[in-house]
């Protein structure tokens, strides 16, 4: 059905020719030539689009455009002017118009305008759904080239450029097929990590990455060596597309510096990835060296609550003497405190803030149905993520910290994936219980389904006893014992986890942004 349309203008007679180029088009235009008119028809009628003259006798263009909205807000207005003057636009565009044409309109760009609002979705959802298809083989090649570190990290970016695109267009088509190519990439980034994970721990050279243990020295030391104060905001969980659906919020408040990664150790949890990011030092290491600051697995305290002092050491040994603050917010009261905090920061070099939200979304999701529903899918998870931050005190901790000369860092500890795939695991009851691995002794298994470290000083991982090994689930696979198989399929398929092997646990951003 083709759109009707509704257009204002005590000059209508001579807009004619528009109007007949419009008709025949298979528009129906209805025609008024004043504002009371045009009011009266939006309450009798429905309509597409509506062409609002600005100066009308009677009631203004204005004004009539600030009562269409009162009655139908959702409709697309077209304001149509002869004059350029700025208040006009401004207070056109702060009522929310869907277009702004200068006076004389000729009928390719009012044709245009009309597809821009009623067939742009569309219109961008086959254009991107066209693009992609002819960039799936492509990126399909390339993946069969990638070799190192920095391949991955391009691969796995512009699979998240995809998945973003294809998401902000409305197309659902394609779903499926970036899902089996995501899978493909993750599959070939398991086998990279199995390859390559213990040499980048024992032999670090020039093609070493970035990684837990060396992200604030090579990264974060640098940056703070001038008098610019530095934010370092580590968001738990934190996955480099959810970082790309909120920086749109922050690109008004600061300049982009760097949009980084780093690589995340093993097991991509908060026990042992970030400790090891605020130590500086692999776990085995921080036992060894700090063992009343580590704290085992098996027992039952806080297994970060030493991240303040273990940061202190690393700075110290980076020669940073320099005194920092150090933050966590674990409720909503905290966040809100942080906000009245920030004044205080500033005579501070450093200031780090560690936020939990996103880990306890991604626990409440597996929980409760209700997120179950509200993050069905990694769209609507990126979406949560989002919309939590746009109304968080932490935002409104930013845009405080924005309002003077800043550094910023975003950066995070790990990310998760959301599984689909259930593999079979036995352990005894020392067995972790995280579902992306596990430690422990007499582990049975099927080798092929999982990433064994069967020495954990390989990886310089902490032993629970002599006999101790780990293994790590990959891609989208899961652990489930087989005496309670169903409750754990039943229970963890489609919930985002994390402690295994994935491009969206383990490249992580590590994002510089300088206040404007």
């Amino acid at each position: 059905m083709n759109a009707t349309i509704l257009w204002a203008d005590d000059e209508i007679d001579l807009l004619k020719p528009h109007i007949l180029f419009l008709t025949n088009k298979g528009y129906q235009v209805d025609k008024v030539t004043n504002g009371t008119d045009a009011i009266e028809k939006v309450k009798e009628n429905k309509y597409d689009v509506i062409f609002l003259d600005e100066n009308m006798p009677g009631i203004s263009g204005i004004e009539t455009l600030s009562q269409i909205k009162v009655l139908k807000p959702d409709v697309p207005v077209v304001m149509i002017t002869k004059s350029e003057e700025e208040h006009i636009m401004e207070d056109a565009i702060g009522n929310q118009i869907a277009d702004y044409l200068i006076k004389p309109v000729n009928s390719n760009q009012i044709l245009l305008s009309l597809k821009r609002i009623l067939d742009g979705k569309q219109l961008v959802t086959e254009k991107t759904a066209q693009n992609y298809q002819q960039e799936f083989r492509q990126l399909s090649m390339d993946m069969s080239d990638v070799r190192d570190f920095d391949g991955w990290v391009e691969m796995y970016r512009r699979l998240v450029y995809w998945e973003l695109e294809l998401a902000k267009s409305g197309e659902t088509g394609m779903d499926e097929i970036l899902a089996m190519q995501k899978r493909d990439a993750n599959n070939g980034w398991s086998k990279f990590v199995k390859d390559n994970f213990t040499n980048f721990l024992k032999k670090p050279d020039a093609k070493t990455p970035v990684m837990s243990h060396t992200a604030v020295n090579k990264k974060l030391v640098p940056l703070i060596k001038d008098e610019i104060p530095t934010f370092l905001i580590l968001i738990d969980n934190f996955r480099y597309d959810q970082w790309k659906v909120v920086q749109s919020q922050l690109n008004e408040l600061f300049n982009l510096v760097q949009d980084d990664v780093y690589m995340t150790i093993l097991p991509t949890t908060t026990h042992y990835a970030r400790n090891s990011f605020f130590a500086g030092m692999l776990p085995s290491e921080i036992e060894k060296l700090y063992p009343n600051l580590w704290v085992n697995e098996e027992d039952e305290e806080g297994k970060n609550i030493h991240e303040e002092d273990l940061f202190a050491r690393q700075l110290q040994r980076s020669g940073i003497m320099d005194k920092f603050s150090y933050t966590k917010i674990t409720n909503l009261n905290a966040g809100k405190n942080l906000v009245d905090q920030i004044p205080n920061m500033w005579h501070n070099k450093l200031n780090v803030i560690v936020y939990n939200f996103v880990d306890m979304l991604s626990h409440a999701r597996t929980e409760m149905n209700v997120m179950k529903e509200l993050a069905e899918n990694e769209a609507a998870y990126r979406s949560i993520t989002a919309s939590w931050f746009e109304h968080s005190p932490l935002f409104d901790a930013i845009k405080k910290i924005a309002s003077k000369k800043a550094r910023v860092v975003i950066t995070t500890d790990h990310g998760s994936i959301r599984v689909g795939n259930p593999v079979k695991i036995v352990g005894d009851r020392s067995t972790s219980t995280n579902l992306r691995y596990k430690q422990g002794r007499n582990l049975n298994y099927n080798e092929k389904e999982l990433f064994s470290i069967k020495n954990p000083s390989d990886a310089f991982l902490p032993k629970q006893n002599m006999s101790s090994s780990f293994v790590f689930a990959m891609g989208e696979d899961f652990m489930a014992y087989p005496n309670n198989y169903n409750y754990h399929v039943n229970m963890y398929n489609n919930s985002f986890q994390h402690g295994g092997i994935s491009l969206e646990e383990m490249i992580v951003p590590f994002v510089v942004l300088e206040t404007k």
